[in-house]
Parts: C-alpha cells; structure tokens; sequence
C-alpha cells in the first residue's frame, strides 16, 4: 500500500490528551442519477451512527441510535426504519435494542449466508466508552412491517491475547524516533496510557462496532471493532457463522479507529480507520493472514478530520470510500471510487457539501441491482435525522 507514513510521537501525544422539513436536495450538478431523501423528520433528539442492509426482499433497513445525547445520556436507544422496494417514504422508526438505564449507541447491520439478520451495537456499563460491551441480535423474520423478532441475543466477550508489553514497546520506539521532549501534562498522560495498556480489564472491555461486519470467501466473519482506551481497532472473529467469537491482534495506530475492511484478489486485507489525532489522513494498515495479525498503521492521502468513514467492494472490484474530504469540519461529505484495489482513487463526487451542517457517520452497501446506497448522520439547524443516498458508481465516475 503506497503512501503509508509511520506513526509519530506527537500522534500518540494526541491520542491521550421535532418539524416536518423535506429533505435537502443535492446540488443541481450533482443532481442527476442521485435520489436521496430523509429517513425520518429532523429529530430533536440525537440521531447518530447509522447502518443499513438490503434484505433479501428488496427492501432497505436502517439502524441508528437517539436520546438525549451519547454515553452519558441513559435514555439513548437503537431504532430502525424500513424502506419498502420501490418506494420513496420510510416507514415510521421502530424499536430495535433498549437496555433501560443504560446508553445503546453505535449501530451496524449484515445479513449472512442463511439470509439472518444480525444487529451490533455497544451497551455502555458505566457512562464511559471504556466501559462497553458489544451486544448482537439475530433475526429470521425481520422483512415485514415493523421491528424484526429476533431469535437470539448475546454478548460478544473477548479476551485479546496481552498486548501490554508490545504496545509499550512501539510507544517508547515513537519517543524516541520523535526527539521530542514531552511537557510535564504530556508526561503523565503518556505514564497513564502506560499503565492501561496492561490493564487486563481495560484490554477485555471498552470494544465496540461502527462498521458492518465483513464476510470472508471461507466464512470467516471479521467484526471491526474499536476503543476509546487506546484508540486503535481489533476484530472480533468468528469462524462459526457467529456463534463463537474470538479476537484478532490489535491495529495499533494509537489514533486509528472504526476500521472498515476490504479484501484484495490475492486475499490481502486492507483496513480503512478514521484518524483520531492530528496527521488529518485516512489511516490504513493490511493483513496477511485473514485478519488475525496486522501490520504497521499508515496513512493514505485523503483527508480525514475525526470522522467515521465506510467502504464497499463492488461486485466489479472497484472499491468506494465514503468519508468527510476535508481536515477541519464534517460539512463535506465525499464518495470516492478505486479501480486498482486502494493505490488510486481516481473519481470523487460529493454527496453533500454546504457551509454548515455536518454530513458523517456514513455507512454504504451495494444491492443486487448495482445501485450504491448509503445512510448519514444528517445535522443541520432545525434537528438531526439520517438521510439516504442512491446511486450507481457511473455518478461517482462522471459518467
């Protein structure tokens, strides 16, 4: 992978310091081949991190969570809505996870070889992301009006292999590569990153979901998840069709997270995180051997202000990146195409981009007809809702 840039110290320095409006349309030279509507009326509430799937029916499922705010808010809940093959409106969001009293936050959805639907999505414990644990749902009967009735519910508990020691090691290796000196804050931020790197507790819990799962030629199912602790990614691994869950070796970027993988011919996977610390770039890092290890955290350059990002492989092998192109603010929200497996992107188009709003979160799948979908935060002054995008890659490409 070309442009990949080491991590630096000061990256690791970083890491630890409701109306009735009809949906924005598109700009006019951007219109065409373009239908993109509102989910649900702008919310007054918080409305954020979505997921969508195509059912085996035609229709379209969104998941995204609301309340009154994020981890600290104990009414936040996940709810979904459906829109029917063929048609324009969405139906009226339902109730998809609730734990009373307790934040449920981050979505993403698949279906699998047996046309199940599952559902992920963090619980938090204790108000902090340090303290959540991954929940999943399966469902069988999910393709008729309202929530799908779920079959299963479980708890992804993992228990990394300790990285403790080679993560200490990499942070003293960027202090020294770096010849910078830290101020006494840095100095006891850096000591205390230390000392939760061997945290056994810390290394099982505060792991959670932001995109889709991805499903390997074997089966395998790989779960990118993320943490707040430390701020670099790990998979959850199934090679049961679920059942059973296992953890990968971290993405230690120390700044990268929310991964989204993609599979390369030769079977190479690439991950694609949001940049959490101040080199304003995609992040990226590979694996050799079907996401169990990962190599070294790079960069590639497309810009990345801290926001979450999504990526497809199309059935064609190109690859479409969704992401906010812009170092500062999530105002402009980008899809861009590759058709050399991530060394080029070639073709970008924008599916918003105003002076304010904030576009993000996105999440985007391909259907069986071709048509590219993909589902946003969207936040503008009146509220917030997701909104949806259709397209083919033809709009992205110009063509």
């Amino acid at each position: 992978m070309r442009h990949f840039v080491l991590t630096s110290l000061t990256f690791a320095l970083s890491v630890i310091s409701v109306c009735l409006l009809p949906a924005t349309p598109l700009p006019a030279d951007d219109a065409d081949g373009v239908a993109a509507e509102l989910v649900f009326p702008l919310h007054a509430q918080h409305n954020h991190a979505p997921g969508i799937v195509e059912c085996p029916n035609g229709d379209l499922l969104v998941s995204w969570y609301r309340g009154s705010g994020e981890r600290r808010a104990d009414d936040v809940a996940v709810y979904g809505a459906r829109l029917k093959q063929g048609e324009r409106e969405w139906s009226e969001a339902f109730l998809m996870a609730d734990h009373p009293q307790f934040p449920d936050c981050n979505t993403c959805m698949m279906i699998d070889s047996q046309e199940r639907l599952w559902l992920f999505w963090p619980i938090i414990l204790a108000n902090s992301w340090e303290s959540c644990l991954t929940r999943l749902k399966v469902s069988s009967d999910y393709q008729g009006d309202g929530p799908p009735v779920w079959d299963r519910q479980d708890t992804i508990f993992l228990k990394p292999d300790d990285f403790g020691d080679e993560a200490t090691q990499l942070l003293d290796q960027l202090l020294k590569d770096s010849k910078i000196t830290p101020s006494a804050e840095q100095q006891a931020k850096l000591d205390r990153l230390r000392a939760q790197l061997k945290d056994k507790l810390l290394q099982r819990l505060g792991w959670q979901p932001r995109c889709k799962p991805t499903v390997l030629p074997s089966g395998r199912i790989l779960l990118p998840l993320y943490s707040d602790t430390y701020s670099f990614g790990l998979m959850a691994i199934s090679d049961d069709e679920g059942e059973n869950w296992y953890a990968s070796d971290p993405l230690m970027g120390f700044g990268s997270i929310q991964p989204a993988v993609l599979r390369k011919d030769d079977g190479t996977l690439v991950a694609y995180m949001r940049e959490n610390g101040p080199q304003d770039k995609i992040r990226v890092c590979e694996s050799p051997d079907d996401g169990i290890s990962w190599g070294p955290v790079g960069v590639i350059d497309l810009p990345n202000p801290g926001s979450g990002l999504d990526a497809v492989r199309l059935r064609n092998g190109h690859w479409v990146l969704i992401y906010n192109d812009s170092a500062r603010g999530r105002n402009s929200l980008a899809v861009s195409v590759s058709d050399d497996e991530g060394e080029t992107w070639k073709w970008t188009r924008h599916l918003e981009q105003h002076e304010h709003g904030s576009y993000h979160y996105p999440a985007i799948i391909q259907g069986r007809d071709g048509t590219i979908h993909a589902v946003y935060s969207y936040f503008v002054e009146g509220g917030k809702s997701m909104k949806h995008a259709a397209f083919p890659e033809a709009w992205v490409r110009g063509e």
